[in-house]
């Protein structure tokens, strides 16, 4: 994966760490001005490495950043 693909990975993470109520696509990319279908590629990826879930509100899928990973991704940061 190239640089830009684990940077924008790493800002999601940061993001969905500030975000507990839960995000989706739309609004992650709006936050990181990247396209849509980007985001859903990265997305998909944190969640295939068990690093975010998804859950259906309504009509609506919010992703959250799993708990267990909020310790390690604040030690990977700093």
């Amino acid at each position: 994966m190239n640089n830009n693909g684990e940077r924008l990975k790493q800002i999601t993470l940061s993001i969905l760490k500030n975000h507990p109520e839960g995000l989706t696509i739309t609004s992650l990319s709006n936050i990181t001005g990247t396209h849509r279908q980007t985001i859903t590629k990265y997305v998909l990826e944190l969640k295939g490495a068990g690093k975010v879930y998804r859950r259906r509100v309504g009509s609506a899928t919010l992703h959250y950043l799993r708990e267990k990973y909020v310790g390690q991704f604040e030690r990977s940061v700093s």
